[in-house]
């Protein structure tokens, strides 16, 4: 590639670098910002403007924000997942038959995506947000997904990602997550025991297509004293393969 296609390209990702960086901050001027780059304040001004002309970046006072002109974009790529409104639908069903926190989960690029998030009445506040990316072994609707992703596929996202740990609890070993994944695939579900956030438990299922490839996979979170008991965690896990098996039939005879 030559010395002119190459410079869009480190445009780009200089830009992308500066959106991440301005959502980390919660918002900087452009003296901070050029110090957290390690690139000239002219450099990072340039960039801020670009972004400002487009709606991506806003300015109050002397402070840049991520603007709500990314919004859109995320708007557009979530309602590209299939059966997206159906799948809203069932994780408010979720959400309020079991009282918690119920979040859809899809695989990018390796790693997890929180695409829904609702909750029940009684359910907990956790960091997560929409559009949150997290490693899929931190979280039980990511391994929910792994345990059904063919084997090479799960080798990909290992030697891309590794295998990080959060908690003391998460699964970090090869060996591990494949046991693990075999123990879903038998029970039907995965759990998540402290592994993701210390005092938090949570279980997972796989939605899938019609050949058994998983599209993304449901959850429900709550506190360790709600979820930690085999009756109440069946309860659960009854209700999640219930959306979820709606979900696929549905796509299945009538895709939405």
């Amino acid at each position: 590639m030559s010395t002119h296609a190459d410079v869009p390209v480190k445009s780009i990702a200089r830009m992308a670098e500066l959106l991440r960086t301005l959502q980390l901050l919660d918002g900087a001027g452009v003296s901070e910002l050029a110090r957290e780059l390690d690139v000239s304040k002219s450099t990072a001004y340039n960039h801020l403007k670009s972004l400002e002309e487009y709606g991506y970046v806003v300015q109050e006072d002397d402070v840049y924000y991520v603007g709500l002109g990314l919004l859109d974009h995320g708007e557009y790529a979530r309602q590209r997942q299939p059966g997206y409104q159906l799948i809203r639908q069932k994780v408010r069903e979720a959400a309020d038959e079991t009282g918690e926190l119920c979040q859809y989960l899809v695989e990018e690029h390796g790693l997890g995506v929180f695409v829904v998030r609702e909750s029940g009445d009684h359910a907990v506040e956790t960091s997560t947000r929409i559009g949150n990316r997290v490693y899929l072994n931190h979280v039980t609707a990511g391994k929910a997904l792994l345990a059904y992703l063919p084997e090479n596929q799960v080798s990909e996202v290992i030697d891309q990602h590794g295998l990080p740990g959060k908690t003391e609890h998460t699964i970090t070993s090869v060996e591990s997550l494949q046991a693990e994944l075999e123990a879903i695939r038998e029970r039907r579900y995965a759990i998540d025991r402290d592994e993701h956030l210390r005092g938090l438990y949570a279980i997972g299922v796989p939605v899938r297509l019609d050949d058994g490839q998983p599209i993304g996979a449901m959850s429900v979170a709550g506190p360790a004293n709600r979820i930690n008991h085999e009756q109440r965690a069946e309860e659960i896990a009854q209700v999640l393969l219930e959306k979820a098996n709606e979900i696929e039939l549905t796509l299945k005879h009538s895709p939405v």
